[in-house]
Formats: C-alpha cells, sequence, structure tokens
C-alpha cells in the first residue's frame, strides 16, 4: 500500500469528525443566541401570592395569562390587583389573594361566607352581621380568624335577675342558670337558694331570683306569765274577788334559731331556755257566800251600835228599763216582792250589811248602780209609782254589821 492511499485512509474520517463538530457548534451558537434573544424579550414581573413574592420574567401579555402559566387558578371571590385583563408591563407587581370559606354560627343558625379577610370584624361586616356590645363571640372583633375558619356567635338579650331585695334588668347570652350567675358575679352561699333549677338555660325575659338565707342564733331574756290560783272564800260575796297575793311575772333567757330570707324572719325555733326568775302566783280569793232575800230581825235587834250618817235616797224597781231583775250580788229581784235592798256604793257600805234606812225600815246591801257613788243610795219598791212617790230625799241609815 503506498503512502497516499495510507494518508486517505487515515485523514478521510478525521475530516468528518470536524465537520460534525463543526456543525454542532454551529447549532448550539445559534441555540444560545436564540435563547438569550429569546429570554431578553421577556417582561419581568413580581408576583405576590398570599404574601409570599416571586419575581418572573414572562412573555404573557395579560394578567389572567401571567397567573395561568404559575398554576393558579382564581376563583370569583378571589382578590387580584391589577384586573385579570389588564397588560403587562414591566416591573409591574400582581397580588393575589385566595379566598377562604368562613362558616359563622349565630345563635346555633349556621351560615358561611367565601373571602379573603383575615379580621373577625371585618368577615362580619363583609357577612352584614352586626354584633352588638352584650353579644358574645368565640372570637375577638380585632383578631383573626382561626385555622378552623369558624365564628361562633351568641346574640345578647335582657332579662331580670333579683338578688335578696335588689332587682334590675341584665343581659346575657343563652347559657345555664349556673354559668348566668357565674357570668354575674353572684355568689350563693351554703343556705341560700335559686328559684330555678341551675341546669336550666335562661331565655329572653327570664326572671332569675336567688333568696339569700341567713340562720342566726339569737339569745334572748324574756318575761315569763305568773300563773293565777283562785281559792274560795266564804267570808266574801258570791261573784266577788280579793287579791290576797299579788303575782309577778319571771324571767328567762332563750336561745333563738333564727331563719330569715332577704332579711325578714321566716322561722324562730327556741334551741334552749334557761330560767334567771320564777315568775311568783298570784293568789285571789273568790266568794262564795250567798245573801238571803230577806233581813231577819230579832228581840235583840236595835239601831244601837253601827256606822250612823246622811245619804241621798232615790228609788228604782226590777222592772226599769235596762234592768235584768238580778242585783249585782245575784239576788233575783222580781221573785222577792215583799224584799227590803238598797243599792250601794261598795266603797261606802261594803255588799252584805244589813242596814237601817229612815222611812224605808232594814234591809240588805245588795246591789250596785253606774250613778250610785258616794253618799247616795238606791232603794228597791216594786211600782214606778212607788219610787215616783218616793223621790229624792236625805235619810238617815245606819250600817248594822
Amino acid at each position: 500500500m503506498s503512502n497516499d492511499t495510507m494518508k486517505n485512509l487515515f485523514f478521510g474520517p478525521l475530516r468528518s469528525k470536524q465537520t460534525a463538530i463543526r456543525i454542532i457548534s454551529l447549532v448550539l451558537f445559534v441555540s444560545v443566541i436564540s435563547f438569550v434573544l429569546y429570554q431578553g424579550t421577556k417582561t419581568s414581573v413580581v408576583i405576590d401570592a398570599n404574601g409570599e413574592q416571586l419575581k418572573i420574567a414572562t412573555h404573557a401579555n395579560t394578567v389572567e395569562e401571567v397567573l395561568a402559566l404559575q398554576d393558579i387558578t382564581v376563583s370569583e371571590f378571589d382578590k387580584v390587583s391589577p384586573s385579570l385583563d389588564t397588560k403587562i408591563v414591566s416591573g409591574m407587581t400582581i397580588s393575589w389573594e385566595q379566598a377562604n370559606e368562613v362558616f359563622i354560627s349565630v345563635d346555633g343558625k349556621q351560615s358561611s361566607i367565601w373571602t379573603t379577610e383575615k379580621l373577625v370584624k371585618n368577615i362580619l361586616e363583609e357577612a352584614n352581621i352586626e354584633v352588638a356590645e352584650h353579644d358574645a363571640l368565640s372570637i375577638s372583633l380585632d383578631t383573626e380568624v382561626g385555622a378552623d375558619n369558624k365564628i361562633d356567635i351568641q346574640k345578647a338579650f335582657q332579662l331580670t335577675l333579683v338578688d335578696g331585695l335588689e332587682e334590675r334588668q341584665v343581659w346575657s347570652t343563652s347559657t345555664t342558670v349556673a354559668n348566668f350567675l357565674k357570668q354575674q358575679e353572684i355568689n350563693i352561699g351554703e343556705f341560700d337558694r335559686v328559684d330555678k333549677p341551675m341546669e336550666d338555660v335562661i331565655t329572653p325575659n327570664d326572671k332569675i331570683a336567688v333568696v339569700r338565707v341567713e340562720k342566726v342564733t339569737d339569745v334572748v331574756e324574756e318575761s315569763v306569765d305568773f300563773a293565777v290560783e283562785k281559792k274560795k272564800d266564804s267570808s266574801l260575796l258570791k261573784g266577788k274577788e280579793k287579791v290576797v297575793t299579788e303575782g309577778k311575772k319571771g324571767t328567762v333567757e332563750r336561745t333563738y334559731e333564727v331563719i330569715k330570707e332577704n332579711g325578714k324572719v321566716i322561722s324562730k325555733t327556741v334551741q334552749s331556755e334557761k330560767v334567771m326568775t320564777k315568775p311568783t302566783t298570784k293568789v285571789v280569793a273568790v266568794g262564795t257566800k250567798v245573801l238571803t232575800a230577806s233581813v231577819s230581825r230579832d228581840n235583840n235587834s236595835s239601831l244601837s251600835g253601827g256606822k250612823e250618817f246622811y245619804v241621798t235616797a232615790t228609788a228604782y224597781t226590777p222592772y226599769c228599763n235596762g234592768c235584768s231583775g238580778k242585783s249585782a250580788t245575784g239576788i233575783d229581784l222580781r221573785s222577792n216582792p215583799n224584799l227590803k235592798l238598797i243599792a250601794v256604793d261598795p266603797n261606802v257600805i261594803p255588799l252584805g250589811s244589813k242596814v237601817w234606812v229612815e222611812g224605808y225600815g232594814y234591809a240588805i246591801a245588795g246591789d250596785t248602780g253606774g250613778s250610785i257613788k258616794g253618799n247616795k243610795i238606791d232603794i228597791l219598791v216594786q211600782t214606778k209609782s212607788q219610787a215616783y212617790s218616793w223621790g229624792r230625799k236625805k235619810v238617815r241609815i245606819k250600817v248594822l254589821n
């Protein structure tokens, strides 16, 4: 084989390889130039997606295309700025806030709203839900909604609270009586009671009454009435009484358990007692002496002895208006037509005394009268004519015994 042949065999393949390299290099060069030219024609924008920023270069013509190229799906409730059909310009910032569904419960009634707002007060304003001063919220108005996207509202209503003697109108939400009293800072004492079961749920216009019960011990010194003992006395006219021994009250120290409700005593129970001074029994003599309906006179009867004085004398009959027909000493005046009897003032002439009356004779002091006071007597006669005939006169009288 000649040297030329050998050269051709060696340099032929080498030239082919060089040609291929040149072609590849040219392609790469063109590609790089094209890439550089392509990238150089892109527009630079910033995407703010839910607070996170991303800087990109894009050939997109509108905001909507930019977001689509970033796999961001925009819902009708999302907030995009500027608007989706806005043309892309270099250096612009595209803001996208994704809406979340927030669940709102008002007194157990559920609803929801799609919103990009985070603060509770802004969400409720967007949902047209008003919150009054006394309403209860699960999250305060000035905080962001929680991860569970839930807001619970309990609307407040008025009811009446009676604490002992104090009554007032208060605001509350639907809760149990026990929780309501706790909210109102009402402490229930050991003996206090509430007029409703503690587990009951309160409702508008309810009335919750707390009865303040107080148990106290009261030590009191009190008087004790004396007993009255009556003894028969044959020396006194029947129906008359005479105090023999004056009664005197005693004293006793009593210990009471007193129960009060709202300051008013409802029960008072004696727990113990101690006698400090014993009472003195009052002794009363009760007359048993019965007057006879006639005055006996014997041979020894005379006007000698006894008390003698003058009195003004009038007359009355057993049949006068208002007369009962019986004397103050119990004598039946109408059944004893021959009876000689006078009405006297017992402080001057003792009842039961035998007397002699000038112009009337022997008699017994056996009656009294409302107008018979002092030195005045009323003689008993049977008819009005006799009474008129007697009239009023001054006579001598003598008390025989």
